[in-house]
Formats: structure tokens, sequence, C-alpha cells
């Protein structure tokens, strides 16, 4: 949990992801879409990618991938992201984060 935490603290949008994920893909086509340039983080890529898939599912994010943090804070996964960008409140969010800038 700690290694998702720091991750997620580094920059203002962050996405954990695995490579061969559709819903991952288009998590990271709506943040570039936006504006946002947000870290990415495949976690079958990754060394250590098993056991942050188990902390992020810990954290409340089920399935694991895609996770998205913006501001250092966890969002959630793909249901979450998309409610916040229905109602608008996405692209505030990444403006506050500074993951973008208008």
């Amino acid at each position: 949990m700690d290694k998702i935490r720091e991750l997620a603290s580094k920059r203002a949008a962050v996405i954990f992801t695995n490579s061969s994920c559709c819903m991952c893909h288009s998590m990271k086509a709506l943040f570039y879409e936006l504006g946002a340039s947000p870290a990415i983080h495949e976690l079958d890529q990754d060394s250590r990618g098993n056991e942050m898939a188990v902390a992020l599912r810990s954290l409340g994010c089920n399935p694991c991938v895609p996770a998205i943090s913006i501001g250092g804070h966890l969002v959630g996964s793909t249901k979450d992201v998309i409610s916040l960008h229905v109602d608008g409140s996405l692209k505030q969010m990444l403006i506050n984060a500074k993951a973008i800038w208008l």
C-alpha cells in the first residue's frame, strides 16, 4: 500500500493499469482528451504489480484496474471516474490538482 501512496503522490494524475485492459485504455484516452498527461503505471509490467493490485483492492478498487488518483487521492476506478466526468466535476478536480490548465 505504501508503494501505491508513493506513486500516487508524485504526479497530479496517476492511472494504475494493465497493458491489455480495454477500460484502462479508455481511461487513459479520457484523460488525454481532457488535456491531462497522467503518470501511467502498468501493473502487469511491474515486478511489484501483483502486490500493488492487492493493495488497490484493499483500498476499494474492484476491479483493481484501472485505478485513478488525482491530486494524491485515490478517486477510484472506471465507474467512479465516469460519474465524475458526467457530472462535470472531473475536469475541475484535474484543474485543482494542476493536472490541466485553462
